[in-house]
């Protein structure tokens, strides 16, 4: 509300961001080992008008959250298409740790529901216990803390029980406790899975793993600055590195405020002192069409969900990245010349970025030769002896 009644902030509702303005749109050549970059602004789609606007600033700050849609099953809300970290890589920015992604144990299977439906950690802290079809606990078999290990073992313990017996979900139960004190406790999950035909107080509910944060993401400093001048991000598209190999329930709140907030006071010092560079073009679509086959966007959608949750999913390995690797080459091929051929769209963009981000996550889990923390690879289970950030 107070954003709303404030003058000097602008909301605009209906755009979509394509790409950061630098140099390379003067005609100046850039790449990765350029260190004078700079960030003059956006070119936003219009979705009202159907056009692409020129938008440019001093500042710019990246908030456009995770990835989650880069694969089947996620928690994430619909639009988390890794749109930030793909236009900063295309920009020649410094992207860290794509390869660490949180996966939630614990989400509802309900078919055909996107996103997932999230059954909180706190199901299990209050004596929720994990069961094979047959009933059977099954978590003290991988840690002898049971269903109250960490949310990565926990996660690949479910996800080794699925390919074990070839079923889309385990057992959460609930049941032991009373029905007064899981009313209390978790009115929402109880009357999610009520819905769905699932009483938690007396039927164990399914649940499977889903992607659920981004560790990695937009190198920033402490001051959420990028490699790119004038160009901060900040949240769940950057990696501040505050998180590590994994993320701590909850951080990423802490995380979230504190930046925003750095990054004010860092801006609100610099701002006066960017230039924005002169004749900066407008968008140029000439020679595109109107696409009427959008149906290569929604299956290179699927397809590409269904290569990273089949290969790079919570258990890697040297195998399964490179086939990985290969057929997404395909697919950003195809998209790639669709994308040049035809005027944008949300859809067609989105699809850009999933692969886009896609591509990085197998990058990165291909160069890191070890497993530590949410990145598990058969090839190398054990921790290298270095602590190295995986920089692309």
């Amino acid at each position: 509300k107070q954003i709303h009644e404030n003058d000097n902030i602008e909301i605009l509702t209906h755009y979509f961001c394509l790409e950061l303005i630098t140099q390379h749109h003067l005609g100046k050549h850039v790449d990765k080992s350029s260190e004078d970059i700079n960030c003059y602004g956006i070119y936003a789609f219009n979705t009202e008008l159907n056009d692409v606007e020129k938008i440019l600033a001093n500042v710019t700050v990246m908030a456009s959250g995770g990835a989650g849609h880069v694969y089947s099953n996620t928690t994430n809300p619909v639009i988390a298409t890794g749109d930030g970290m793909a236009m900063v890589y295309r920009a020649k920015g410094k992207i860290r740790n794509m390869e660490f992604i949180q996966f939630h144990p614990t989400a509802l299977y309900n078919p055909g529901e996107y996103p997932s439906f999230l059954i909180s950690e706190a199901v299990r802290g209050f004596g929720g216990v994990l069961r094979r079809k047959n009933g059977d606990e099954f978590m003290y078999e991988y840690d002898k803390r049971g269903s109250l290990a960490p949310r990565d073992i926990v996660a690949r313990a479910v996800d080794n029980e699925m390919k074990k017996s070839g079923d889309d979900f385990v057992y959460l139960d609930i049941t032991m406790r009373k029905k007064a004190d899981i009313l209390k406790h978790f009115p929402n999950i109880y009357a999610k899975c009520l819905s769905i035909g699932i009483d938690m107080t007396k039927d164990f509910i399914p649940v499977t793993p889903a992607s659920h944060y981004m560790c990695g993401g937009i190198l920033v400093d402490e001051f959420g600055k990028s490699s790119i001048k004038n160009l901060y991000a900040c949240g769940e598209v950057s990696s501040t590195g505050l998180h590590g190999a994994n993320r701590l329930a909850s951080n990423s709140l802490l995380e979230a405020t504190v930046f925003a907030h750095r990054i004010y006071l860092s801006a609100l010092e610099n701002y006066k002192n960017n230039t924005i560079a002169e004749d900066i073009p407008e968008w140029n679509d000439e020679g595109v069409v109107q696409s009427n086959e959008e149906i290569l966007v929604t299956h290179n959608l699927r397809e590409t969900q269904k290569i990273m949750s089949d290969y790079v999913g919570i258990v890697r390995s040297d195998f399964r990245l490179d086939r990985a690797m290969r057929r997404l080459y395909l697919l950003f091929e195809e998209t790639e010349e669709f994308y040049k051929k035809n005027k944008v769209s949300v859809k067609l963009c989105e699809l850009r970025n999933v692969i886009q981000v896609a591509y990085m996550i197998i990058k990165s889990a291909k160069a890191r030769k070890e497993s530590r923390g949410l990145h598990f690879t058969t090839d190398y289970p054990d921790h290298s002896k270095e602590l190295i950030d995986t920089i692309i």
